[in-house]
């Protein structure tokens, strides 16, 4: 209930996100990184896997081809909205 007051939104969207039924948008993943105290690419971290930062091996384990291609898609259209600005 405190995750989703400091991030401003209802706790029944971080229990939707918990559960993996939605997907935040990048901001709200910021949000939530923020409020964790935490840089946002260590919410998609596999923790188990040992290694340095510089492997990748851990990273989006787990996550779905439709959330990663998500995630991919947000990610370009973040990139081009920068870049049109310049």
């Amino acid at each position: 209930m405190k995750l989703a007051e400091y991030c401003n939104t209802a706790p029944s969207y971080i229990g939707e996100i918990e559960m993996g039924r939605k997907f935040p948008s990048t901001e709200m993943i910021e949000k939530i990184a923020g409020a964790l105290r935490i840089e946002p690419y260590h919410l998609f971290r596999d923790w188990t896997k040992t290694g340095n930062d510089s492997n990748h091996e851990g990273y989006y384990p787990l996550l779905p081809a439709s959330m990663k291609n998500e995630i991919k898609s947000q990610i370009e259209t973040s990139i081009s909205e920068i870049l049109d600005k310049y």
